[in-house]
């Protein structure tokens, strides 16, 4: 019956005029009892009168402009409908039609005063509260909102949904305002939500994220869906550009103008977010629960407790900085992870030059109290002794220069090369360049104990314990896990990992409903060999035991949509496709059976890697899963992903895939060094330039942008700020 209203829009119009509650009241008796069958002849005269109600569509630019609309959204669609019909059954020939057609939809006025859609689709039975997601479905269909007759002398007269008439010079108004907007008007009135004829909302479920880092806001930023109430825990109020923390450290850039209110973020989205400053600290997934701790009143033990109920679970709490337990790295080293960590090694530079420029400490305090070690060689531990050199000799020489002479900027990396995951040419480049400059690079040096004067490291080639004095040290050595994370994973049986195991839907390992990304979370991606049973199972169509061409190429692009590591082999061995890594030397056609299958897919597996925990991997998870809970309800509907090897049908959504687009390495000197996408390598003054263009794009807000791009000028002309603020 529902295939039969939407292909047939007249039965509608029929039900409306006869004020008939739905299709089976026309299939009753003559006493009005609802028949368990009908024949043929009773079919006919039940649905007799219908076609009195065809309509012609009125040449309207309203018609016109709704008829572009649906035309360009079944374009849109064109690939995905192909594969997963939406319309109507064809009554005349096999399957379902491609899209659903276009009809025309007339607005009722409910008694609440809310507008509301009449239609039957689906299994629409009566318009209630629990068919209101099938009304919002139906939008392929023509919306009359009314017309005007505009009738001069500021007059006018307006036709509007409902039946409303009106007329006179409030109409004129009502005029100016729809024609200024273009039809703004309209398109908030298809904004607005939903109600039933009781007032009531459709209910909403509810989304808790925790964590306002890069995983976290990039999920809040591209989650458009209003159905859904957001609710955001974290410790800190704001979402922070950390790959700029580096410029913070040394005046480079001011700490607001790398910070943005995670208020004014989620105010922008115009949804349903309420914000929590606190931190997480227990999640029941039992109970669909987190218990959060405020954090205004931590520090006088006094801290307000309270648990939220969840739908769906976000986890992106992001990661702490990792000292291997190294003896004294917690009590007498600073970080770089946060905002405050920035503003407080800030603050210890100015205090150390200014403590060594007191006339009573001898030369050999001073070159102590100058001395800054950074632990780690990565971009973050690079960048930080770059900026620092810098600040040092571009803008504390003029301030302090009888004490410039003393400063001395130590780099220890316990590998055998700084930015070791850069290509070699950045790495030699860097490191000749920091030795120009007078920055001591110690390669394998590991750190054994860090005092608070003095830190030791383990010289890899001779074996020995060197010291060095310090007046600071700053420790970037890498990630490790939030106690928070670890309790979890315990609870949860994922005991000995780095981090939370998620598939590659980013669901959480055992949970539907819970998602984890970001730097607390790591992807578990399957492996071929451990499905290549299944897989060639699912691809033996006629159950020969054996492949051919045709029935491969059904399943091929499933494969590498499933395992990526198929399509990094095959680019790597210059294959066009998996059918060259299938084929046979001295055979024309493929065929192939499990033995000879397994054999040939044996090696993909060796292509696969771990996500770098950087802020491009969390960002783009956040904004993949923000577009599946946009698209949830139509993927339940029409699954877009691939075939599920181990089941029945498809999987809802495409696994997530990590585009990489590249990384930079400021070394000092406004001198930059970049590894984009194709292998491009480049290095100097032009990457610099690069760089501020693109950190300055990447900005989650035009205060912000315009605030670092300032900072970045106010840094040209007047120098850096010394002030100890």
């Amino acid at each position: 019956m529902g295939d039969v209203v939407l292909r047939y829009p007249q039965v509608e119009l029929y039900l409306k005029k006869e004020h008939l509650l739905d299709l089976t009241t026309l299939l009753k008796d003559s006493q009005g009892n609802q028949r368990k069958e009908i024949d043929i002849e009773g079919f006919k005269q039940a649905l007799s009168n219908v076609d009195s109600q065809v309509k012609v569509l009125p040449a309207t630019a309203q018609v016109a402009a709704q008829q572009g609309e649906y035309l360009a959204r079944c374009f849109n669609r064109m690939d995905k409908c192909e594969d997963h019909p939406e319309g109507p059954r064809r009554f005349r020939g096999p399957g379902h039609h491609q899209f659903r057609p276009f009809h025309v939809v007339y607005l009722n006025q409910t008694p609440k005063g809310t507008w509301l859609i009449v239609m039957i689709a689906s299994n629409l039975k009566a318009v209630d509260k629990e068919n209101l997601d099938t009304l919002q479905k139906c939008t392929h269909r023509y919306k009359h909102f009314g017309q005007f007759a505009p009738l001069g002398g500021e007059q006018a007269a307006a036709e509007l949904p409902g039946d409303w008439v009106s007329m006179g010079h409030s109409t004129q108004w009502l005029w100016y305002s729809v024609y200024a907007s273009g039809g703004g008007l309209v398109a908030h009135g298809d904004a607005t939500p939903v109600q039933s004829e009781f007032g009531n909302k459709i209910p909403k479920k509810k989304v808790v994220v925790l964590g306002t880092g890069w995983a976290g806001t990039s999920f809040l930023k591209n989650l458009k869906d209003p159905s859904y109430e957001v609710h955001v825990v974290s410790p800190r109020n704001y979402f922070a550009f950390t790959p700029l923390l580096p410029s913070v450290t040394c005046g480079t850039v001011e700490a607001r103008s790398v910070v943005e209110p995670i208020r004014s973020i989620t105010r922008k989205r115009g949804a349903s977010v309420q914000f929590s400053e606190a931190e997480c600290y227990k999640i029941d997934p039992k109970t669909n629960k987190v218990y959060c701790r405020a954090v205004q009143g931590k520090k006088l033990g006094s801290a307000e407790e309270f648990s939220i109920d969840y739908d769906y679970l976000v986890i992106a709490m992001g990661a702490r900085s990792n000292t291997f337990n190294t003896p004294g790295v917690q009590e007498h080293a600073h970080f770089l992870k946060e905002v405050e960590d920035a503003l407080r090694i800030r603050r210890t530079v100015i205090d150390l030059f200014e403590r060594a420029s007191l006339p009573s400490l001898s030369v050999e305090d001073k070159k102590k109290l100058l001395s800054f070690v950074v632990v780690g060689g990565g971009p973050t531990g690079v960048e930080f002794a770059a900026e620092l050199h810098d600040f040092v000799h571009e803008d504390l020489s003029k301030l302090y220069p009888s004490i410039e002479k003393y400063a001395k900027i130590t780099l220890l990396e316990a590998g055998d090369h700084i930015l070791n995951m850069f290509d070699k040419r950045i790495t030699d480049f860097a490191e000749s360049k920091f030795f120009r400059d007078g920055i001591d690079v110690k390669l394998g040096s590991m750190v054994v104990n860090v005092s608070e004067n003095e830190i030791s490291a383990k010289e890899r080639a001779t074996g020995k314990v060197v010291s060095l004095p310090h007046g600071m040290v700053v420790w970037s050595t890498g990630i490790g896990t939030r106690p928070e994370i670890l309790d979890f994973m315990k609870q949860i049986g994922q005991i000995n990992r780095r981090a939370l195991v998620t598939d590659e839907w980013l669901r959480l390992e055992g949970f539907e409903n819970i998602y984890a990304l970001g730097d607390c979370a790591t992807v578990n991606q399957r492996r071929v060999m451990e499905d290549i049973a299944a897989i060639f199972s699912k691809a033996d169509k006629d159950n020969n035991g054996r492949l051919d061409l045709k029935e491969f190429r059904e399943v091929v692009g499933d494969i590498i949509e499933r395992y990526p590591q198929v399509e990094i082999y095959l680019k790597k061995n210059q294959m066009k496709d998996v059918a060259d890594l299938l084929q046979k030397p001295e055979e024309s056609s493929l065929t192939a059976d499990i033995e000879y299958f397994k054999d040939a897919l044996s090696k993909v597996d060796s292509q696969m890697k771990n996500l770098p925990a950087t802020a491009q991997v969390a960002a783009q998870q956040g904004a993949y899963l923000a577009d599946c809970f946009n698209r949830m309800e139509l993927c339940e509907q029409y699954p877009e992903g691939p075939i599920r090897f181990r089941g029945v049908g498809r999987h809802r959504f495409r696994p997530f895939r990590y585009k990489h687009l590249g990384q930079f390495a400021p070394l000092g000197g406004e001198q930059t060094a970049a590894m984009l996408p194709g292998d491009w390598i480049s290095i100097g003054h032009s990457s610099q330039w690069l760089w501020y263009s693109i950190y300055a794009s990447k900005q989650v807000s035009w205060r912000t942008r315009m605030l670092v791009v300032t900072d970045w000028s106010r840094r040209f002309i007047f120098g850096r700020d010394s002030s100890r603020i």
